[in-house]
């Protein structure tokens, strides 16, 4: 689809970012043990973006572009919560005034809820290391 190629094609230029895709889906790999995948898939008339196991869906190519590139960049930041070492619930953060907002999660039903919770913080930074014309959408917001 022309938006995955759109993607790919940008990304290209930058030979540190490692990616992987097919005909409907492109996802963005880390570039640190403390980074996550942000992918996203596009099916006719809908789409839907991933950040590791939280995940959106979008109507509109124009936000789902925007919140691919807002998992790109710094100002996202992705909690993981675990329990017995299996992540159940991905909540996005945004920075507002210097401060981490929860803006959406994602989580699944069944996990080991009697097991020790643990918290994970993960954060790209890949749109502060591409210059802002040549990232997939500089005007990312979320």
């Amino acid at each position: 689809m022309r938006i995955i190629e759109e993607i790919a094609a940008k990304l290209q230029k930058y030979p540190h970012v490692k990616y992987e895709g097919g005909g409907d889906f492109i996802n963005v790999l880390p570039t640190s043990d403390h980074g996550f995948t942000v992918g996203l898939v596009a099916r006719q008339g809908s789409y839907t973006v991933s950040f590791n196991g939280w995940h959106e869906d979008y109507e509109d190519e124009e936000e789902a572009l925007n919140c691919f590139g807002f998992g790109l960049s710094s100002e996202c930041r992705l909690k993981e919560d675990r329990r017995g070492g299996i992540v159940y619930k991905w909540t996005v953060q945004s920075k507002a005034n210097g401060k981490w907002i929860e803006d959406s999660t994602t989580g699944l039903l069944l996990f080991p809820f009697w097991m020790k919770k643990e918290t994970r913080y993960l954060q790209n930074d890949l749109i502060g290391m591409v210059s802002e014309t040549d990232n997939p959408r500089p005007d990312s917001t979320h």
